[in-house]
């Protein structure tokens, strides 16, 4: 894994948590990701999935700052923020990847999936890519990318392995 590409893309999602441009994330900016997205999906905060995407932001924070060692209403700076997730999450590999970021991309993907199937569609995906605030005019192609079973569908498993993927430099399509 290229350290320059683990941390370039870990300081993109540090900036986009950290909204009010302090240099700190804390509680505060998950739960404002959260909302956004839930926001963009048209989905009340209150609902059972709203709280579940909620819930799962916040989970990882607390996860992150318990790491971290700042508690749940502390702040974090990129280099605290770096070396948790570089530690405990990436360097872990899957392991950590299913601790820390499977609730969250389950959530996500629970929102997407209009249709219940418990899988996400090329239609479904775009509204996800739409929803994080990423580039549209790539989710056809990252979908592609993505769906590794070409099955027309996108699984968790498979959210998970690209989300691994990107911050170990193999993909470029960034899902969270």
């Amino acid at each position: 894994m290229s350290t320059s590409v683990q941390e370039k893309r870990l300081r993109r999602r540090f900036d986009m948590w950290d909204k009010n441009g302090d240099g700190t994330i804390d509680r505060s900016d998950w739960a404002g990701e959260a909302k956004r997205i839930l926001l963009a999906f048209g989905e009340s905060e209150s609902s059972p999935k709203g709280r579940n995407l909620t819930d799962a932001y916040l989970g990882m924070w607390e996860y992150v700052a318990g790491e971290a060692g700042v508690g749940s209403d502390g702040a974090l700076g990129f280099d605290e923020f770096k070396g948790v997730a570089a530690d405990k999450v990436l360097e872990r590999g899957q392991a950590g990847f299913d601790q820390v970021l499977r609730p969250t991309i389950s959530a996500i993907a629970d929102l997407c999936d209009t249709d219940g199937d418990g899988q996400v569609s090329p239609p479904e995906f775009r509204r996800w890519i739409h929803a994080i605030g990423s580039d549209e005019s790539t989710a056809d192609t990252a979908f592609k990318l993505i769906d590794t079973d070409g099955d027309g569908q996108l699984s968790v498993e498979e959210l998970i392995v690209a989300v691994h993927r990107y911050h170990s430099g193999e993909l470029e399509f960034s899902l969270l």
